[in-house]
């Protein structure tokens, strides 16, 4: 009867983490469905459209905890490395890009490879931190948000530009920066309350990734910040004791 009970709550614990994965997966469905038509709806930019998007996407770290096996948020993420390629102009199959149109009509307004990066980026993380959501969101959260932000006030208010290996603006970078600290700080303040840490203790480690993800942003071409961002910010992170 014991082996019993236990097999139905390993059945039941299955059920319940498939059935959110794919909650999650329709999420994403949607987002990108939704990001497709901005432009026609709404007037605004492909670009802008490619950003809602990032942003929109990156707020699946606060659905990991929900999640009681580390394998299923790798599942969520690593279907999309495909997905993404295959919308790209380096598919193979073009036909899978008609298919989802308006993935890969963003997808070629932007960096080609740049949502593919995004998602390996998410894949990777969430390999090696998914039992630890908010160290995920050191590294997804200045991609999505910071990103975001720089690139839109870049190019509405840019005026004092730079180039190292793109062109940027300080501006732009402005809003990475602060972009960067709010949403890992609010990401903070809502694991906090789901894991024993204190957002106090967190908060010098949360100026130094909000500093890193601007300077990686910085220097960072053609869409690999979708790489360099998280990377960089996860391991100063870390070096810092934000995984602790």
């Amino acid at each position: 009867m014991v082996l019993l009970c236990g097999e139905l709550v390993f059945v039941e614990e299955v059920f319940r983490n498939i059935l959110f994965m794919f909650i999650c997966y329709a999420y994403i469905l949607l987002i990108i469905f939704v990001s497709g038509k901005m432009d026609k709806f709404l007037h605004v930019s492909r670009k802008t459209s490619r950003k809602f998007l990032h942003m929109m996407i990156g707020n699946l770290i606060f659905l990991i905890p929900f999640f009681t096996a580390t394998i299923y948020p790798v599942l969520v993420a690593a279907p999309f490395i495909l997905v993404t390629f295959l919308a790209s102009s380096y598919s193979p199959l073009k036909e899978f890009g008609s298919k989802i149109k308006g993935l890969a009509d963003i997808t070629e307004e932007g960096h080609q490879l740049g949502l593919v990066f995004y998602a390996i980026s998410y894949t990777f993380l969430a390999v090696f931190f998914a039992s630890k959501p908010y160290v995920i969101a050191a590294g997804i959260l200045p991609m999505a948000y910071g990103d975001a932000c720089a690139s839109i006030v870049g190019e509405a208010y840019g005026r004092k530009k730079y180039r190292v290996f793109a062109g940027k603006s300080l501006e732009g970078s402005t809003a990475m920066f602060f972009a960067s600290f709010l949403s890992f700080t609010f990401s903070l303040a809502f694991f906090s309350m789901l894991y024993p840490f204190s957002i106090f203790d967190k908060f010098a480690a949360v100026l130094w990734v909000a500093l890193v993800a601007t300077l990686a942003e910085a220097i960072s071409p053609l869409g690999f910040d979708n790489l360099t961002v998280p990377i960089f910010c996860v391991l100063v992170f870390l070096l810092l004791g934000g995984g602790v």
